[in-house]
């Protein structure tokens, strides 16, 4: 675990049966590893992944996140279900409750001040379903115990973007787009820039409809609600501009015109960030009380256990982590 003054990140292992533990495994075996985080999860699932790839980590159980560790051991927190039995590769009820315990537990340890946050390993969302989890991803499940009013970002070093709605259908990410909730979003977009380092954010805010609306031609949310929003922020000290079409200002943002950009539903603002390259990006959680970043990819069942799968991402989201936890709230409390 880290050293000093900084409290330590933790690391999920993910659904046991993707390549959540195997990625882990190789990142923390990496030899440039900056430090070591406490892990939660099963550790004999751990076990078994780095055995699998024939990695000999220096794994040391312990009861809590202060207790003492050995030098250059990593520290594992046994959180949730045995899950070391589970069919790699298949959705399950077992696997499904083992990483939602994980991630549960490295809630409860950023909130009570034992974690400087956590990064999470990817999660299934049909074994989250399965094994009765009422949330549809981690970012809800984080709003929920944190207590917290919430926004995606998805970065990597060309593009930044934040998502005024996640996980819902478009149906109801368009009734979503309200004053209100695109407001929140520029500003956790305005200061989660902040956090990672740029001085001044330029927030571009990309339209809903074709063309921004084209003056109504196209709908009227862009006018009746994106507007007013940008004017809101605009009020607030923000530098924000828009509705820009959203066909067009992600190659505005990777030019240089703006530093991040909020999008109006899923899919508008993640394709362009995943477009660019997954191992390089990293989905960050603003408006937590704690740093909470993961890779920018999901369980990857068809490869799991093939030994294939690639920590680059995983180590991106814990490389980001570490730049993050520099402040101790880096966005403030949302209404």
């Amino acid at each position: 675990m880290t050293t000093g003054a900084l409290r330590p990140l933790g690391l999920t292992l993910g659904d046991p049966a993707g390549i959540g533990p195997e990625i882990c495994a190789r990142m923390l075996a990496q030899n440039d590893l900056p430090e070591f985080p406490l892990v939660l999860g099963d550790p004999a699932v751990l076990e078994q992944a780095a055995d699998r790839l024939g990695l000999a980590l220096k794994l040391h159980r312990v009861a809590s996140a202060s207790e003492p560790v050995p030098s250059r051991h990593i520290p594992v927190l046994s959180a949730g279900p045995d899950a070391a039995s589970v069919t790699l590769g298949t959705v399950s009820c077992r696997a499904g409750e083992a990483a939602f315990e994980a991630v549960k537990a490295g809630i409860e340890l950023s909130m009570n001040g034992a974690l400087a946050g956590i990064v999470t390993a990817p999660i299934n969302k049909e074994a989250f379903a399965a094994a009765g989890v009422p949330f549809p991803g981690h970012t809800e499940m984080l709003a929920h115990y944190a207590h917290a009013n919430v926004a995606m970002m998805l970065a990597n070093e060309d593009i930044r973007t934040v998502l005024t709605s996640i996980h819902v259908p478009l149906k109801d990410a368009v009734k979503l787009v309200t004053r209100a909730n695109v407001l929140r979003a520029i500003r956790l977009a305005h200061h989660g820039a902040l956090a990672l380092g740029v001085s001044a954010p330029r927030v571009a805010v990309a339209g809903l409809n074709p063309h921004a609306g084209e003056g109504r031609l196209f709908g009227d949310e862009d006018a009746d609600e994106i507007v007013p929003a940008i004017a809101d922020a605009c009020a607030e000290g923000i530098d924000a501009s828009g509705p820009w079409p959203g066909d067009t200002v992600f190659m505005s943002a990777r030019k240089g015109a703006f530093d991040v950009v909020v999008a109006q539903y899923h899919d508008q603002g993640l394709i362009p960030v995943k477009y660019m390259g997954i191992a390089d990006g990293v989905n960050i959680t603003l408006g937590l009380p704690f740093v909470r970043t993961s890779p920018d990819h999901g369980t990857a069942f068809d490869i799991a256990a093939k030994g294939v799968a690639d920590p680059a991402s995983l180590r991106t989201a814990f490389d980001y982590a570490i730049r993050l936890r520099q402040a101790a709230r880096p966005w403030p409390a949302q209404p």
